[in-house]
């Protein structure tokens, strides 16, 4: 085997094998760009580069054309604005100093058509050479903004104007000496036209391709915002209720509102204090089972329409009304619960751990806010929260109390137990309500025998003990 085939050849990437080469434009880029250039920037930087170059193929064109025809070429033309431009050139790489760089290139613009008619004897031996300083008003306008270019474009006035009143006597006099045919003066006067428009069509095809290119790219960063925006508002309505989270985006202000009426339920798993010691060397195994309980619950909370304030620790925090009118959140409230306690009686991962929750719920008003700054949260504060929190904490295992102002609201529609009183901190002894189960509409709620079985079914639930 030879010595080259033994030789590793290095692999390509795949991602060489699919980038487009490398443009010619794109490999002068290091050379005339800087690295915090803007956008702008590069973009007035290229233009007024390609000007220059532009210029400098017309010159070739107009110089062969002369050397065609046999006519002579102005010095100035031939060596002394290439080699000026080539040495502006040159000096603007190394010292990367634009402005300076854009001034005396405008200046070669304006001045040198100047001086070529005036070598060539006048406006009309020269044929309107002097409209090519045209260029150094539209380079001001692309290098330096529209407010800037108004100068250039009067000195190019006050030089055309000049040099057709200085050279108009002596061109009439000399009107018959034409250095060319009339047919040659005029194809002259055609190609300086052309020259000129053809400079100005490039330069504006290529800004609009650039404009272009920039609708690209602000399209696409537009679908990024729009992207992130919408999942900032999903992240928004997640947090909070769909009506604060419109009211936070529209209008960033503190949001404080009285509720007359709202419902408020807490539920809380039985001795997870527990649990988590039981758990405390399988911390995944614990977050797992918490995440799978109040994901249930969340979904009980869109089936009902409620609202899911917080979880504080085992606890999860539902609120009815926050956005409705009407009683109906206060039924909605009753049906989680019931339904809460039917799921997870059924449900194998909270079976296997043997899980039960003490729920409270309690009706009346309460004020509802956002607070904080940057992890801001929705909570709702008063009487009621506090009561429910305390009817939670009374609750048997298992079981689901109500406050005498929910028990008003859904007498007839749901089964309770009779009342009893309870003793809550700062407030009078309280009547509360046992949450049985919905009622049998075939059955009048007020006979003796559903008021029988409901004080029965109240005594076995209670049978499990208070909260730990």
């Amino acid at each position: 085997m030879s010595e080259v085939s033994k030789t590793p050849q290095p692999r390509s990437s795949p991602q060489s094998s699919v980038l487009p080469p490398l443009s010619f434009w794109q490999r002068l880029g290091p050379l005339v760009f800087d690295g915090a250039d803007s956008s702008d920037t590069r973009l007035r930087k290229s233009t007024l580069l390609l000007t220059a170059v532009l210029t400098n193929a017309a010159a070739a064109i107009w110089m062969l054309w002369f050397g065609a025809e046999g006519i002579r070429i102005p010095l100035v033309m031939m060596l002394g604005y290439p080699v000026a431009s080539l040495a502006l050139l040159a000096w603007y790489v190394q010292s990367r100093n634009f402005r300076a760089y854009s001034f005396v290139q405008l200046s070669l613009f304006l001045v040198m058509p100047v001086v070529v008619q005036a070598d060539l004897g006048g406006y009309l031996e020269s044929y309107g050479f002097v409209l090519l300083s045209m260029l150094a008003p539209l380079g001001a306008l692309l290098a330096f903004g529209r407010n800037a270019s108004l100068g250039w474009f009067g000195a190019y006035l006050v030089l055309v104007v000049a040099s057709a009143v200085w050279h108009h006597g002596e061109a009439l006099d000399r009107g018959e000496t034409a250095m060319m045919p009339a047919m040659n003066v005029a194809l002259f006067g055609v190609t300086i036209g052309a020259l000129l428009s053809t400079v100005t069509f490039f330069l504006l095809r290529y800004l609009v391709l650039q404009r272009e290119r920039f609708q690209v790219e602000l399209a696409a960063q537009h679908q990024l915002l729009q992207a992130e925006r919408e999942k900032s508002e999903a992240l928004l309505g997640n947090l909070l209720p769909p009506s604060i989270a419109r009211r936070l985006r529209d209008d960033p202000s503190l949001i404080a509102d009285s509720k007359a009426e709202v419902t408020v339920m807490f539920a809380d798993i039985v001795e997870f204090t527990r649990l988590a010691d039981a758990l405390n060397h399988e911390p995944r195994r614990l977050v797992d089972v918490l995440n799978h309980v109040f994901r249930r619950l969340d979904h009980l909370c869109e089936r009902y329409g409620l609202e899911k304030i917080k979880t504080v620790g085992d606890a999860y925090m539902v609120v009815g009304g926050l956005d409705t009118g009407g009683g109906g959140y206060v039924e909605g409230m009753a049906e989680m619960a019931l339904d809460l306690q039917e799921i997870f009686a059924r449900d194998p991962v909270v079976a296997v751990l043997a899980l039960r929750f003490h729920v409270g719920i309690a009706t009346g008003p309460a004020i509802a806010g956002v607070i904080g700054s940057t992890r801001f949260s929705y909570d709702v504060w008063g009487d009621t929260v506090n009561i429910a929190a305390r009817l939670t904490a009374e609750a048997p295992p298992g079981t689901v109390f109500v406050d005498e102002a929910t028990h008003e609201r859904l007498t007839g529609r749901f089964d309770f137990g009779p009342a009893r009183e309870i003793s809550v901190k700062g407030k009078d002894r309280l009547n509360v309500y046992q949450l049985l189960g919905r009622a049998d509409p075939s059955v009048s709620p007020n006979t003796t025998f559903q008021s029988s079985s409901a004080e029965v079914l109240s005594l076995r639930s209670a049978s499990g003990g208070t909260r730990a």
